[in-house]
């Protein structure tokens, strides 16, 4: 598998290291996404909570005692015992004495409250800061563990469809083609790519199918006028005193099956070409087309003694010239060759609808309604239908390949009085 040009820029041993198993990838990046958005979260709720919280309480005055200065003013303010060792009650009528000394101990008080709440108040910060950060790093180590496992557990889920479609391509073979997926529930990309898959082991099953009959039926229609070559030489050098008359026979006979076994080829030539699509596209008339095909097929027509009715009006189309004059040219000798003596033709051609259409009818044995779509499979020939008992059974098949080659349409239907009646569209020129 090609890896992408920024996997080669990332260095070897993380190479090495990166896991190959889709599903391991798809955990690590469950959880890696989660780790990086639990990160962003914690550290957005981190910085507000930090804001919310003052760093400093409101300034407090700065002390005007120094610490000499606060014990001397502690000594004034002590009431200084008697000789008798008893404290001095103050007179109910004291002398007024200076407030500078209570003033000095009140501030100096106030600000060793402030002190303390200050110091408090920032210990109690750093500890909520601290806690905030301890559990959250806690409980997103143990959530992105979590969204891993349910990573693990949702990627194997969604990856099941893409497990079932590898198994069935592994067995998928020429002999095993005829599983399928019929994969349920939501018609989601899985579901479309799996039903995608099974419509493709249909067209290669039925393509596989097809090949298999077409060339079992290509080896015994060669294998036949081989046969007859043969037969037919040995017989007549089997005789111990053969003729000119004897050799002669044996000659047109020898004849007739090498131009049924190069007819054959040509078809299937032209039948492979066909196949591949179109290799020119090119202005095409039917009507003119169809005119040559009379023309070369006049000697049958004269042989048959067939009434021609056509009514050839220009219809000009786009495609390949040369698939599109085989086209004509095997519907025309289809209609001369599966006639009968005294019979007639009937060949349209015009425009409609934004469409070109070639139409051919002939008289002939009768053809069952449900055995008409039978007649457009290689070599498939219906019994009283082959008078003339040297065609191929390519031609409708050619018919077919050309047609869907062009992107048209080809229908075919059995008339009541005998014979058939195809009807080619194609799209009109651009």
């Amino acid at each position: 598998m090609t890896r992408p040009s920024g996997w080669l820029m990332l260095p070897r041993w993380l190479r090495r290291c990166w896991p190959q198993k889709v599903r391991t990838r798809l955990t690590l990046i469950y959880a890696a996404l989660f780790l990086a958005g639990g990160s962003a979260l914690l550290g957005l709720t981190y910085g507000l909570v930090a804001k919310s919280l003052p760093a400093h309480p409101a300034s407090t005055p700065r002390p005007v005692l120094s610490r000499q200065e606060f014990i001397q003013l502690c000594k004034q303010a002590q009431p200084t015992p008697s000789k008798t060792g008893k404290i001095p009650q103050p007179s109910p009528d004291p002398a007024p004495t200076t407030p500078e000394v209570p003033n000095k101990v009140t501030e100096l008080c106030q600000q060793a409250a402030a002190a303390g709440y200050s110091a408090g108040s920032s210990s109690q910060r750093d500890l909520a800061l601290h806690s905030l950060l301890l559990f959250s790093l806690i409980g997103l180590g143990v959530l992105t563990l979590a969204s891993g496992g349910a990573g693990w557990v949702v990627s194997g889920r969604v990856l099941r469809p893409i497990r079932a479609i590898t198994e069935a391509a592994r067995r998928a073979s020429e002999q095993h083609l005829g599983e399928r997926l019929a994969l349920t529930g939501a018609r989601d990309e899985l579901r479309e790519l799996a039903d995608t898959f099974d419509d493709m082991l249909e067209r290669l099953d039925q393509a596989f199918i097809a090949q298999r009959r077409f060339v079992a039926n290509a080896s015994h229609e060669l294998r036949t006028p081989l046969t007859i070559m043969r037969t037919a030489i040995d017989v007549t050098l089997a005789k111990p005193s053969r003729t000119p008359d004897q050799l002669e026979a044996m000659a047109v006979r020898v004849r007739r099956s090498t131009d049924r076994a190069e007819s054959m080829i040509d078809a299937l030539l032209t039948l492979a070409i066909s196949d591949q699509g179109p290799a020119s596209n090119e202005l095409f008339d039917l009507a003119t087309a169809a005119e040559d095909a009379l023309d070369v097929a006049a000697a049958g027509i004269s042989r048959l003694s067939l009434r021609v009715d056509s009514r050839l009006d220009p219809a000009e189309t786009t495609g390949d010239p040369y698939l599109l004059e085989r086209m004509i040219g095997n519907l025309v000798d289809n209609a001369v060759r599966h006639n009968e003596p005294g019979g007639w033709i009937r060949l349209r051609t015009g425009a409609q609808d934004g469409s070109v259409f070639l139409q051919i009818a002939n008289s002939g044995p009768h053809v069952p309604a449900d055995a008409v779509p039978t007649l457009f499979e290689p070599f498939r020939r219906i019994e009283g239908r082959t008078a003339a008992r040297d065609g191929v059974g390519l031609g409708l098949s050619i018919v077919q390949s050309i047609v869907a080659a062009h992107g048209a349409t080809v229908g075919a239907q059995s008339q009541p009085e005998g014979g058939l009646d195809v009807r080619v569209t194609l799209p009109a020129r651009d």
